[in-house]
Order: C-alpha cells, then structure tokens, then sequence
C-alpha cells in the first residue's frame, strides 16, 4: 500500500470503522495503480472533498471514495454527477457493479471486487477531459 501523504486523508482514514478502512484502502490503492498505468495521467492529487479521500488528475474528473454511516455495509466510489461516466459504466458493466443514481458504484462488504472492470472505470474518469 502507498503511504497516505496528506494528514488530513491519513485522519479521514483512520476515523473509518476497521472492515470499511480495509476496503477503502483497497479502493485507494486501485486509484492509484490505475493512474500510474494510464496514459495521460501525469500527477494525481490525493486530497479531500466533502469531507471524503478524493482524487484529482488535471486530465480527468475526480473521483471520490467514502463510507456513511447510514448505511454501515456499504461503501462507494463517486464520479462526478455532471458527467456522462456512471452512465457509460451502466451500458458497459451493468450486470456487475450496483449504482447509486448517476454519481456512485456501490458495493457491500461482502463483495468481491471486479477489478479489471473497475480499474477501466477509474481510467475513464481519470482522463476524461481527454476522451
């Protein structure tokens, strides 16, 4: 796992109950291997947004993980609502992540993650200035 630099995301992290911690932090390093693979993707910022870990690339828009307390067995990965990318990830991967509207995939604690399919999500969004 790549050390969290930015404090403020370190303590964001670390507030997060135990099993929830563990999945964002898979997420997290997902984000991360998928912008160091992408082409196009140069800098990626890790910072907050909303109170949540977020990442910005100046080719892409950003992408947000996070967990609410509302729902305690779930957690998210949020694009933003303006753009046309959870609805591009519907027609292409319908039939394997669960969606929250037009901003979120979503995903139980018990789900395994589909992580090529997700890694190609975070690409899209991550250079989405771009496409």
């Amino acid at each position: 796992m790549d050390k969290i630099k930015n404090p403020k995301v370190a303590e964001v992290f670390n507030n997060y109950p135990e099993a929830i911690q563990q999945k964002l932090m898979q997420l997290r390093q997902l984000i991360l291997d998928t912008a160091s693979e992408t082409d196009g993707v140069n800098e990626l910022e890790e910072t907050l947004k909303w109170g949540e870990p977020s990442y910005l690339s100046k080719s892409g828009s950003t992408i947000r993980i996070g967990w609410k307390k509302s729902k305690p067995k779930q957690y998210g990965i949020y694009f933003h609502c303006r753009t046309k990318l959870i609805a591009k990830f519907k027609k292409l991967y319908g039939d394997k992540f669960n969606f929250e509207g037009n901003r979120a995939i979503v995903f139980e604690l018990c789900d395994k993650l589909q992580i090529n399919e997700l890694k190609h999500c975070i690409a899209l969004s991550l250079t989405y200035h771009k496409i």
